[in-house]
């Protein structure tokens, strides 16, 4: 498969770009008008028993859902179709985000959707659909020490700018955890900071390893409780604003930030933390990352691991699939359940889950907190050179996200890791 067409903006970023050989309006090759009848068959049979209201260009309708119900509004039937002919993990996205269909609620929609995402296309057909299925994930972004630099780069150095726009005051890119009564997101994100140095047994005198700096928050905030931090990023963006909040935040001297990859790390630390990283490593590299974990952690010390997850039968059926988060926003990631973490711990770490909790539900209400503020504040995101095939591209993955936390098919879950 060809390389992802990609678009150079103003601020010298490469964002990926839907190919242009299944832009509207372009011939398709013959086998592809099959491809797209099965598509349509395949969606309209899908979508009949579904809450939601399909509506064509010349007035039909589709779906079982009533007046209050989201709408989808199909703009350009054909393309719509063959770009599900071509790849439906990919084409559902990229129709939306050259307008070939549309809607009022983008979230809402998505939800009757993730809630049936398992069955909507028939088990044999899903099997056949991996076996000859055209998108396949390119050589380069596999997670070698340079593969993960580069994945890293096309998400996380998109622009500081662009990420402060959306994200709340700690600049926390994970899943907040709301108090009950509030809906607070910068409480929020205290608490699920708090609530991962807890786990972590982070406390004054503290020697601490963050695995993914993000853009320093938890750095900031474990040094305030009186710990020395050093923190590991592969993001060269991330690393030069996390210092500038560190040396604001007036802890450079309890602060270290390394341009580091998690494999590189040496040293032996009381308390080890990574917040929603692990999701970037990849499955092939879970034994590596895990070890590492239990190789730089002092006798007696903890982790505290935050990290998306999956139903195990869910993981194992989708880990190998090319979709359009891996094309468009997480190159080379991989979501583990809750099982794959324990095995991976039993197989190659002397240590074992001591407690967990789950956040599923305060992550969706985190993405609707971004997905408002992205969307309110367009126009200064637009001014940073990003344009209006970007806004749809980055409304569709925070509302296909939010979606799937909403139903479940999503969770993420705060670990505390102990010696066994």
């Amino acid at each position: 498969m060809p390389a992802p067409a990609v678009v150079k903006r103003s601020n010298n970023h490469l964002v990926p770009r839907p190919n242009e050989g299944v832009w509207p309006g372009l011939a398709t090759p013959a086998h592809s008008a099959a491809r797209a009848r099965i598509a349509e068959s395949l969606f309209r049979g899908a979508v009949k028993n579904l809450p939601v209201r399909v509506v064509f260009p010349g007035g039909e309708r589709l779906g079982a859902g009533g007046p209050d119900s989201p709408v989808m509004r199909i703009v350009r039937p054909a393309a719509f179709f063959h770009r599900l002919g071509c790849n439906s993990k990919i084409g559902f996205g990229e129709s939306y985000m050259v307008g070939d269909w549309t809607t009022t609620n983008l979230a809402d929609l998505l939800t009757p959707f993730a809630a049936k995402l398992s069955t909507l296309i028939p088990p044999v057909l899903q099997r056949i659909g991996r076996r000859f299925a055209e998108a396949r994930q390119p050589k380069e972004e596999v997670n070698t020490v340079e593969g993960s630099r580069e994945n890293i780069h096309r998400h996380y150095d998109l622009s500081n700018d662009l990420f402060s726009i959306f994200l709340d005051e700690t600049m926390s890119y994970s899943s907040a955890w709301f108090a009950d009564g509030s809906d607070d997101l910068v409480d929020a994100q205290h608490r699920k900071i708090d609530g991962i140095l807890d786990m972590a047994g982070v406390t004054e005198g503290k020697h601490v390893l963050e695995i993914g700096t993000g853009w320093g928050g938890l750095a900031v905030r474990a040094a305030q409780r009186g710990a020395r931090v050093t923190t590991l990023t592969i993001s060269a963006e991330q690393a030069v604003l996390a210092e500038e909040r560190i040396e604001a935040a007036g802890l450079s001297d309890r602060v270290q930030v390394l341009l580091r990859d998690y494999r590189e790390a040496q040293g032996s630390y009381d308390a080890v933390v990574s917040v929603e990283m692990i999701e970037a490593v990849g499955v092939a590299y879970w034994p590596t990352f895990f070890a590492a974990l239990d190789r730089l952690l002092k006798p007696g010390g903890k982790v505290g691991l935050q990290a998306i997850t999956m139903p195990h039968d869910r993981m194992l059926v989708s880990q190998n699939d090319y979709t359009w988060i891996s094309k468009y926003i997480f190159p080379g990631g991989v979501i583990p359940s809750v099982a794959a973490v324990e095995q991976n711990l039993a197989d190659h770490t002397g240590l074992r889950v001591a407690e967990r909790r789950s956040l599923g539900p305060d992550y969706a209400r985190t993405l609707a907190h971004w997905r408002e503020h992205f969307l309110g504040r367009w126009e200064d995101v637009a001014a940073l050179g990003f344009d209006e095939t970007f806004r749809r591209m980055w409304e569709f993955y925070l509302a296909y996200c939010e979606a799937g936390f909403r139903v479940g098919y999503l969770d993420v879950h705060q670990f505390s890791l102990a010696r066994r």
